[in-house]
């Protein structure tokens, strides 16, 4: 019966049905949103792909011989609309045409992350995902279709004929993509191994972080060769096993649909900043511009492709998986969570990251730093001051100073966080997805973990947002045995935490504190962390701490052989005068990276 009424669809827009055709966009929006975003891997020009295959489309249907054939048709359409994409970008790079191509891969838009957040994958299902990123342009437009037909979206002659090839030929080009991602899947589980092998370590010394063919062979030779990496293979489940049955990504709800929207509609691009697909940074193509003012229906396939983006993308927005063992958002039966009464130490290692997120509104912010205000009677520390300056580093030795003791308690957490899994950063919430959150409720001590993500992407970074709050917080100290601007013990004067000079660097946005491996805050309320990844990749952890885990941790004598550089820093002056956060406020903003970043709070506002 779907069968039946697609083919009646396909026929009647052949025909000219209006509502017929935009039933039909609408259908295979996403489809065609997965080919082009899986084969330009998130590249910038994702958006205009998809856009002029849907014009194509439109404009081509009417000659359309057989309804049956229509997928096929669309499919071959979206690969040469790939390839034309391709070529274009080239053509720029040799004319010198630097500004069109800068910044290929579009973080905010990165295909992989955006899969592995929307669908939740976890374990080797992630493993896959990650692993298409070391694959050649060639298998990655193959995989892009492989991936469809093994999850059963499209078949293997669909497949055949977007690539123009006979069957057979198909199906050995197939092979050829597999044990090409197979052995990409061997790299990645040796890369996240934690701890990674010591030899391993020796290899990569040099490696920019960026996968590319030439060191998935070099790492995979290492992978071959090496005992302990070896082990840790295990058994890899097919990787058909593995993507059978998954769902298509989701498209997003603003950014490149809401772009094509606000283009037909008034001409002007009104996307919205903050963590969302960013529209495409090339300007439209003048070709594009007349098929619009000249074909009426060209237009209404850009706001067919708009509202299917927006209907699709609020289903899967809704949808609380979050990636791993993550939590349901706003779980309705929460768990109490006891204070741990032990310390316990967590260790920064290399983990998975997405980016799907963006630059912080443009609009400036008012810098503004209350000071205690003034009574002839009485002198009353005021609540909300905030450290809104980048305050220097104390000396390595310099021991903090006495930090005061305020009550422990129990927290109560909710959210749309992930749990501990093997190779984590340690800690108990984590976030790793941008609008990952936690929301705690209760008192006592706050550990937050960073890891800066440099060695997956470089950039500025957008800080978390404290949002929701009802009550009072405190920043109460730093610890961790290092800033994360730090010189990694043994490595070079230009290696820190936030990155190297070959790599790149992690900046932080003008005003801000450089954050420490451990920020410790004081709860006494209600509030929500948010992570806002920007340009840069960054994950959290957090974990109810005791005062004395705290006091322990910033008192710990720098030892650099177990990477830690200098005592910790208190913050805390045992009153409503401590600090709290730079970016904190009682509101609960719908886009949480906007929160201002010299956040002025009162005990009531």
């Amino acid at each position: 019966m779907v069968e039946d009424h697609g083919l009646r669809l396909v026929a009647a827009a052949r025909q000219g049905d209006q509502r017929a055709l935009d039933e039909l966009i609408a259908s295979y929006l996403p489809l065609v949103y997965n080919i082009v975003g899986r084969a330009l891997q998130g590249h910038a020009d994702v958006d205009d792909v998809v856009q002029e295959t849907m014009l194509k489309v439109v404009n081509g249907i009417s000659g359309l011989r057989d309804p049956a054939a229509f997928r096929s048709w669309l499919v071959a359409i979206a690969m040469r609309e790939i390839r034309d994409s391709r070529g274009r970008r080239g053509r720029l790079v040799g004319d010198g045409g630097i500004d069109e191509v800068q910044g290929i891969a579009d973080p905010g838009a990165d295909f992989v992350d955006l899969t592995i957040l929307r669908l939740g994958l976890s374990d080797q299902r992630r493993e896959t995902a990650e692993a298409t990123r070391w694959l050649d342009e060639a298998d990655r437009d193959l995989l892009a279709l492989w991936w469809l037909e093994a999850a059963g979206q499209i078949t293997r002659g669909e497949l055949a004929d977007a690539l123009e090839l006979n069957p057979a030929y198909a199906a050995v080009r197939v092979q050829r993509m597999k044990a090409q991602l197979e052995t990409a899947r061997t790299v990645v589980r040796a890369v996240w191994a934690a701890p990674r092998c010591g030899s391993l370590d020796t290899v990569i010394r040099d490696w920019d972080g960026q996968p590319s063919s030439v060191w998935r062979k070099r790492l995979a030779r290492h992978v071959r060769e090496c005992a302990e990496c070896s082990a840790r293979q295990g058994e890899l489940i097919p990787a058909e096993s593995l993507l059978a049955g998954i769902a298509l990504v989701p498209l997003p709800m603003v950014g490149i649909y809401a772009t094509a929207h606000a283009w037909s509609s008034r001409g002007a691009d009104e996307a919205s900043p903050g963590p969302s697909p960013r529209p495409s940074r090339r300007k439209p193509r003048a070709r594009r511009s007349r098929w619009a003012a000249s074909k009426p229906v060209a237009a209404s396939v850009v706001l067919a492709t708009a509202c299917a983006a927006g209907a699709i993308a609020v289903a899967g927005h809704a949808d609380p998986a979050s990636p791993g063992t993550a939590q349901t958002a706003d779980k309705a039966a929460a768990g109490v969570v006891t204070t741990p009464s032990a310390s316990s130490s967590v260790s920064a290692s290399p983990s998975p990251s997405i980016s799907a997120s963006r630059k912080p509104s443009a609009a400036a912010t008012t810098r503004t730093t209350p000071s205690p205000s003034a009574s002839k009677t009485k002198a009353s520390p005021v609540y909300g001051q905030t450290v809104d300056t980048v305050d220097a580093a104390p000396d390595v030795n310099a021991k903090p100073a006495a930090l005061p003791k305020r009550p422990d308690g129990t927290f109560t957490v909710t959210g749309k966080y992930s749990e501990p899994f093997k190779g984590s950063l340690g800690g108990r919430y984590l976030l790793f997805w941008p609008q990952q959150y936690v929301t705690v409720t209760g008192k006592g001590y706050l550990s937050i973990r960073y890891e800066i993500g440099w060695f997956n992407r470089t950039g500025e970074m957008i800080m978390p947002s404290w949002t929701g709050l009802k009550g009072k917080l405190f920043h109460v100290a730093s610890g961790g045995g290092r800033r994360m601007d730090d010189t990694h013990p043994g490595e070079t004067a230009d290696s820190t935490w936030m990155g190297n000079k070959k790599a790149g660097y992690v900046t932080l946005p003008s005003g801000a504190q450089q954050m420490w491996n451990n920020e410790y805050f004081y709860l006494d309320g209600t509030v929500t962390l948010t992570l806002n990844q920007g340009y840069a990749d960054y994950n959290l952890s957090l974990t109810p701490y005791t005062w004395e885990q705290v006091n322990t941790d910033i008192n710990t004598a720098p030892n650099p052989a177990k990477g830690i550089v200098r005592y910790g820093l208190t913050r805390d002056t045992g009153t409503d005068a401590a600090p709290v956060p730079q970016y904190l406020t009682r509101a609960t903003p719908a886009k949480p990276w906007t929160v201002p970043q010299h956040s002025k709070v009162t005990p009531t506002s």
